[in-house]
């Protein structure tokens, strides 16, 4: 017995799969031949037993299945069609025979004969109701690759192919062969002849319309409804035959269905229309506008109307245009066109009405048709509006019939029509252009129509080639008297639409609005602050700023802001006349505030939107604003001067800060050799360059012990200068640690107030962020001597300990960020004076803020980041704070352990602790027992955080009882009297009932209603908000 006999034997009496791996390596190797196996089966093939007789075809159906394409010659290709063919009319083998010739149909060798006999042979034997679906599947399959390989053969077959395929595809309904089903017929309305069957085929294909499949939960197939969908409309325009059997049941589908069959027959129209050809189209032409009509007029929702409007363009495009050619010419308007918008035109007559919104949504879709019927349109509406608004008798409505204007203009520019460029598009405009424009301007007149009117404008001067220079000079002319009228300077709708016209035309011709309008504002803003009673000329300025940094975006346009306002500032804040002896400076500070915040607003939303020009004002606005402050901090002697007001150094700082980091490096390198040349070698002049002449005479040191206090808020411009360097910069001095030594000094010992000591903080944690390896010296013994001097020592004052920790934050910060290995070692010494109940809770507080997120070290001021660096300290601190928390005996230090948790969950994300929260949750609990509020609220606000419904914690369940109450506790004013904590509490209290399970909840529902009802009569308005929804919530609250 040959091996093949054997595994042949063998698969008959087991089935096992080795056998035809065996059987179909012996033929790939040339041990064997398809013949032998034959032969070996021959008893097998024949046998009158039906089960042995079909595994004898399964068996070769297998090995033909798994066979190279090259190990099957023509001859043997042959036989086997012949032979699997006779076998379909064999009930018991036709399944594995059917699968035989799906894979011998992909065979190199099989020829357009023997497609011929395949597919005689599957519409003679092959009854498709008796079959299950996947073994109709395979006779899709066997069509399909008929179809792709062998066209011609089957092609030549004439009408005797299609209509063998009607009689297999009638009847068809699993997804998955319909998808195969639709794809087929496809190919055959397009490239076979149809017509005799083409009624067949309609029927065959069009009763799956509409698609109602829904795939149910986790199909395995994939098959959504879209696909189907897309497959059908695919047979639907796949020839023009079907249209007119189909337009009929569309329209029938419209009127009757639901809106989801609406939109489904409006979107299969949209791709059916233009194969169905303009003659079939013009033959249904009223019937389909007048169902379209009902759908637009009145409309069920907004989705299907829209829809229908752009049915309503298809079908216009396709009566009046075949392949992009136009049918008519303008004069020769016909027919549904000119029907429709002798229709709307006679609704708009009354444009007050509805029906007047949707007529002209109508025209609007008829703009972006065919040139010609666009034409046609403008030519009737446009007139007409026009002659509307004029007409004395309907002054009343003229707001509405430039409503409708704008739109129908607004139509025209967003119109695409494939046959035209954008000058034709314009042209078609151009003959109304003045009338429609002088409309548009006599509209900008009264507060009613203003709205509307700029609409229209907006979309006139977007349309390309549409106004010239002049014209657009014409525009903001007008809107410049819009914005000295007091009526429209009160409507914020109308100030920003003017704001968005102008800004409009500035991005295509700033000359206009530099020149008339910019000069405008600039022109309404004082010389002087206005009074503190003079609330309507504070207001007014307020307004006008507002304007001009949402406007002078555009670099031209900036750089005319920076020269005015900049000026204006100088004349503010450095009088003429030094009359300094009003008492009442605050109104100048504010309006000096108010400029400088404008012009940080503009460059912050220039820097977003990465604008190359703000890097040029390093050398033009920044030393501008040096020559100010530091004059004004010189020539003072005791008394007030505006730019000496730390606010507005602060705001100058923002500046700064923005414009620096946006300059290149060899820029910077420049500017921060007169920095350091102005605050440690006492030369001013090198850096603020300016309007006023700084006096020699007096010395600039802020630095210095002896320093004034006026010149120690400067530092807050240092720091401004130093944070935003690329770490490429390096510092202009010998030693780099000498800086550091003196600003960490300084910082102690010198700074007056928080803004100081703040700068000198954020200047200290750049330096060691981007210059650690430059300053290892530092590291290395001043810092661990500055820990031993100045945080650890008992016998100092308590202020300056609590500076000293401060400062320690933002060294450990600095080194973090980068991912220094000596941060953890930092971070951890701060555990040292949890037993020093005087700084104890200073220093568990500072180990959340070293991992708090700020706006000093970021990727925006060319910090060092490492990615997730808050993470892995948090991993490393969280275990020794709960280990802490656990294993101390003295109360003060369990209670700094837990001040030190709430502090840091409240600086990292979630993901870096919920791991945690079986063990966190019982310490956050008694973290709400601690006096502190900002602590009580931060552990609210994390029990907020992990909130997660769908997680029902059995963590939180087990402390239900104990959440309630305490929360109860901090909600009422009486027991609580910070406003953050008790509006956390009630949000968490009607949080609870989703997280915990009713059996848990339940017995506790009482006493919450009861106890809410208290927090109802809260004085604050925004914690009986909360109350009330707690209490809502609860009240609900029934399982």
């Amino acid at each position: 017995m040959t091996s093949i006999e054997r595994s042949v034997r063998t698969w008959i009496a087991s089935g096992r799969e080795n056998e035809i791996e065996s059987v179909v390596n012996a033929i790939s190797n040339g041990e064997a031949t398809l013949l032998d196996v034959v032969k070996a089966l021959g008893e097998f093939l024949t046998a009158e037993e039906d089960d042995v007789r079909n595994k004898g075809v399964e068996l070769l159906s297998q090995v033909v299945n798994q066979l190279p394409s090259d190990k099957l010659n023509r001859q043997a290709v042959r036989v086997l069609v012949t032979f699997m063919c006779e076998k379909l009319d064999d009930t018991e083998t036709i399944i594995p025979a059917l699968k035989a010739l799906k894979a011998l149909v992909s065979k190199d060798a099989f020829t357009s004969s023997d497609a011929v006999e395949v597919a005689n042979a599957l519409f003679r034997h092959v009854k498709m109701k008796v079959l299950v679906q996947a073994q109709r599947f395979v006779v899709y399959g066997i069509i399909d690759g008929l179809v792709a390989r062998h066209r011609d053969a089957l092609i030549n077959m004439g009408p005797d192919f299609v209509s063998g395929y009607i009689k297999l595809a009638e009847g068809e309904k699993d997804p998955r062969n319909l998808l195969l089903a639709f794809a087929i017929a496809r190919v055959l309305l397009i490239e076979f002849d149809t017509a005799k069957y083409i009624e067949d085929l309609f029927n065959i294909t069009f009763c799956y319309f509409p698609i109602t499949f829904r795939p149910p939960p986790d199909d395995p197939y994939g098959i959504t409804t879209e696909d189907l969908k897309e497959a059908l409309r695919g047979c639907l325009n796949a020839t023009p035959a079907f249209g007119p059997m189909a337009i009929p049941l569309f329209l029938e589908k419209i009127t009757a269905g639901s809106p989801a069959t609406k939109r489904d027959t409006l979107q299969t129209l949209d791709i059916c229309l233009p194969v169905c050809g303009s003659s079939v189209a013009k033959d249904h032409a009223r019937k389909l506008w007048n169902t379209f009509r009902l759908e637009i007029f009145q409309p069920t929702d907004v989705e299907t109307e829209n829809m229908a409007l752009n049915t309503t363009q298809v079908l216009v495009r396709t009566i009046y245009q075949t392949h992009g050619t136009e049918i008519v010419q303008d004069e020769e308007i016909e027919g549904l066109a000119k029907d429709v918008c002798e229709e709307c035109l006679k609704i708009l007559k009354e444009p007050e009405k509805n029906q007047a919104k949707h007529a002209i949504k109508v025209m609007c879709a008829f703009v972006s048709t065919t040139p010609s019927v666009a034409k046609f349109t403008l030519s009737q509406a446009v007139p007409h509006l026009v002659q509307l608004f004029l007409n004395p008798d309907e002054i009343q409505n003229r707001s509405a019939t430039l409503k409708l204007l704008a739109d129908l203009i607004d139509a025209v520019r967003e119109s695409v029509i494939v046959t035209t460029a954008d000058e034709e598009k314009s042209a078609a405009l151009s003959p109304y252009k003045d009338e429609v424009l002088g409309v548009f301007t006599v509209g900008l007149k009264t507060v009613a129509s203003c709205g509307h009117a700029l609409e229209g404008l907006k979309a006139m001067v977007l349309t390309p080639h549409l106004l010239v220079d002049e014209e657009l000079g014409f525009v903001v002319h007008n809107i410049n008297e819009v914005l000295t009228n007091e009526e429209t300077q009160n409507d914020e709708d109308i100030s920003d639409s003017i704001l968005d016209l102008l800004t409009t035309v500035s991005s295509i011709s700033s000359r206009h609005v530099s020149q008339t309008t910019l000069p405008l504002l600039f022109s309404s803003l004082p010389d002087q602050a206005p009074a503190r009673d003079a609330e309507a000329d504070r207001l007014k300025y307020w307004h006008t700023l507002s304007f001009l940094k949402r406007l002078c975006l555009q670099s031209d346009l900036f750089e005319m802001l920076v020269i005015r306002l900049s000026t204006k500032l100088d004349l503010i804040c450095v009088p003429a006349s030094s009359t300094i002896a009003d008492s009442d400076h605050e109104p100048t500070a504010a309006y000096a505030h108010s400029i400088l915040r404008t012009l940080a607003d503009t460059l912050a939303r220039k820097v977003e939107l990465g604008h190359t020009d703000v890097s040029k004002y390093s050398d033009r606005l920044v030393p501008r604003l040096y020559n100010l402050h530091f004059y004004s901090t010189l020539v003072s002697n005791g008394d007030y001067l505006v730019a000496t007001d730390p606010r507005l150094i602060s705001v100058s700082a923002e500046i700064v800060t923005l414009v620096i980091q946006t300059a290149l490096v060899g820029k910077q390198e420049t500017f921060v050799k007169n920095l350091f040349g102005a605050y440690f070698d006492g030369k001013p002049g090198t850096l603020a360059e300016g309007q006023h002449k700084l006096p020699g005479e007096k010395p600039f040191a802020p630095f210095s012990p002896d320093a004034t206090s006026l010149q120690k808020n400067l530092v807050v411009l240092f720091s401004a200068a130093l944070v935003p360097l690329h770490k490429e910069v390096a510092l202009p001095v010998p030693n780099e640690s000498k800086v550091l030594e003196t600003l960490v000094h300084w910082t102690i010992q010198y700074a007056d107030n928080v803004l100081q000591r703040e700068a000198a903080e954020h200047s200290v944690a750049a330096i060691l962020n981007k210059r650690a390896d430059s300053v290892a010296d530092f590291l290395s013994s001043k810092v661990d001597l500055f820990w031993a001097d100045q945080a650890e020592r008992i016998d100092l004052p308590l202020e300056h300990r609590r500076k000293a920790i401060s400062l320690w934050i933002w060294i450990t910060k600095g080194l973090l960020v980068r991912g220094h290995s000596l941060a953890q070692r930092f971070a951890n010494r701060l555990f040292d004076l949890f037993g020093d109940a005087s700084v104890s809770w200073d220093a568990a507080r500072a180990i959340g803020e070293i991992a708090r997120q700020d706006k000093i070290l970021t990727k925006k001021n060319h910090a060092v980041v490492k990615f997730l660096f808050a993470q892995r300290f948090a991993n490393s601190m969280l275990p020794k704070i709960i280990d802490g928390v656990k294993s101390s005996s003295d109360p003060n230090r369990q209670n700094a352990f837990l001040v030190a948790l709430t502090s840091l969950i409240k600086s990292i994300p979630k993901s870096a602790y919920i791991h945690e929260m079986f063990s966190l949750l019982p310490l956050l609990l008694r973290g709400l027992e601690l006096p502190d509020h900002n602590i009580r609220a931060n552990v609210i606000d994390t029990l907020l955080s992990v909130a997660d419904p769908s997680s029902k914690l059995p963590t939180i369940a087990e402390h239900a009882n104990s959440l309630v109450s305490t929360m109860l506790k901090n909600s009422i004013a009486k027991k609580m009297p910070s406003t953050r904590v008790r509006i956390a509490a009630l949000q968490y209290l009607a949080t609870l009932p989703s997280i915990v399970r009713y059996d848990v909840l339940h017995p506790q529902r009482a006493l919450v209603l009861r106890e809410l009802a208290g927090a109802l009569d809260d004085p604050k308005r925004a914690v009986r908000k909360e109350a009330v929804e707690a209490r809502t919530v609860w009240f609900k609250y029934t399982g």
